[in-house]
């Protein structure tokens, strides 16, 4: 299997491996494997090599500017890139070409990360399978006939095969930690607004996350140690201090009070799902923790996301509908009708919301979900029945939407399969502000287990 994150920039600082090694790797992955998955829309293969080179310059001067200096890594197509186009999987941005790069991506160049292009999603960001994509749907590392998830799917789907180290993708209802969850990776939302989503293609400004997808916990960690920062420039950045993660990792877990809410995020889940769930929490319990059953009021109002995603598309709607995929427009225009009032009332609701949630942390130091409810679907039923598609992504997305209306950190990370070997994932949420706490359980957890060891066959990578 492809090393760690951290194992490499460790390999790459002795100069024992070469970054346009471990490039020219990757992109040899990807031609072989993207006509399969369809995770990347673009290849910046000249652009990556081109940084790999510069980067073993610099490490062989001396100047390694820390873990992932030389590592190749990619990008949603939604997150701007200067002088690269970023199209949000759509027709209607197949020729934008920004001119600066998003803030995350200008930290992850600072950190000497080598970039090979930017990957599939789910059109503009509006759905949770990748399956509406002006590009064609993302296909699942682990069973090519079924569903990656969404909407960040090829940033998962590629990492999941080894197309590089890791991802970055966005979050609004879930799509990081779904699509993570349904291709065996881990996936990680932080607090809302630790990182800048300046730069980002939005969905829906107050919920819009921008986190990590990656192989195992460290990586995840390392990812967002680079990303996490304030930016006066975002108006959503908020300026809080940064953990050090990977001492927080080293720190090791102290017994911690987790709650599980089985109220409405363990209801109607696939038996196989619910069986490797529950099998992961006696793992957790077996390493020291205190579980107990605990209840939370979730909110399901989607009216926000609605109102704020026809916000930013209506000057596209009502010049250039066509571009739209069908099913995109649609959705954008279900919040044609929403009124400013009602807006409003939503934005005060989301506030209070997002401020009381603490009261659940008063008796807990982190809750523990199933990620999504069922494993990946097959693709050719949803095209052989349209009418289950957004009924469908709505299920995979229901445990994890909660979790952006409260502005809560929460991971997933793999905890099984099925018998059809299709990923589980276990989701570990914290208070704001608490990656740290939550990157501990998850990589407790992670170390306790095997499942973060399994790649797709399809992959060639070894078990």
């Amino acid at each position: 299997m492809l090393k760690s994150i951290l194992e490499t920039g460790e390999l790459l600082r002795k100069r024992e491996v070469s970054p346009v090694e471990l490039t020219k790797s990757c992109l040899d992955q990807i031609e072989k494997l993207n006509p399969t998955l369809n995770a990347f829309i673009t290849v910046t293969a000249e652009l990556a090599l081109a940084q790999a080179r510069a980067a073993e310059d610099e490490i062989g001067r001396g100047n390694w500017r820390g873990p992932l200096h030389g590592i190749p890594l990619a990008l949603k197509d939604l997150i701007d890139t200067a002088g690269i186009r970023t199209t949000a999987a759509s027709a209607l941005f197949e020729d934008r070409v920004p001119a600066e790069d998003a803030e995350v991506v200008r930290r992850l160049k600072n950190a000497g990360a080598v970039l090979l292009g930017k990957q599939n999603l789910h059109e503009c960001a509006y759905g949770g399978s990748s399956m509406i994509s002006y590009y064609g749907e993302v296909r699942n590392p682990w069973n090519p006939s079924c569903i990656a998830g969404g909407s960040s799917g090829g940033s998962a789907a590629s990492a999941a095969a080894g197309l590089g180290y890791g991802a970055l993708g966005t979050d609004t209802a879930g799509s990081v930690r779904e699509p993570a969850a349904l291709c065996g990776i881990v996936g990680l939302k932080p607090t809302y607004g630790r990182v800048s989503t300046r730069g980002v293609i939005p969905l829906s400004w107050s919920l819009d996350h921008v986190g990590p997808l990656a192989r195992t916990v460290s990586d995840a960690a390392v990812l967002l140690q680079a990303m996490a920062a304030h930016d006066a420039r975002d108006a959503n950045s908020v300026d809080a201090p940064v953990p050090d993660y990977l001492a927080a990792l080293r720190e090791g877990l102290k017994p911690l009070k987790i709650g599980i809410p089985r109220k409405f995020f363990y209801e109607e889940l696939d038996r196989e799902v619910a069986s490797a769930v529950e099998q992961a929490i006696d793992v957790v319990s077996a390493l020291g923790n205190d579980l107990f059953e605990t209840v939370i009021e979730v909110p399901t109002d989607r009216t926000l996301q609605t109102a704020e995603a026809y916000a930013y598309h209506a000057k596209f709607v009502s010049r250039s509908p066509e571009l739209y995929q069908a099913e995109t427009l649609r959705r954008i225009r279900s919040g044609e009708e929403i009124s400013a009032d009602e807006f409003e009332k939503r934005r005060r609701e989301q506030k209070q919301i997002r401020s009381s949630i603490h009261k659940a942390f008063e008796k807990v130091d982190a809750l523990l979900t199933p990620t999504a409810p069922v494993p990946a679907p097959a693709i050719d039923e949803l095209k052989r029945n349209p009418e289950l598609l957004r009924p469908c992504e709505l299920l995979l997305l229901r445990n994890t939407r909660p979790v952006n209306v409260w502005g809560l950190p929460a991971i997933s990370i793999p905890c099984g399969f099925t018998s059809a070997g299709l990923p589980v994932g276990l989701q570990i949420i914290g208070p704001h502000w608490r990656e740290d706490r939550v990157l501990q359980l998850a990589y407790a957890y992670e170390q306790a287990t095997q499942w973060h060891r399994h790649n797709p066959k399809l992959a060639g990578l070894d078990c």
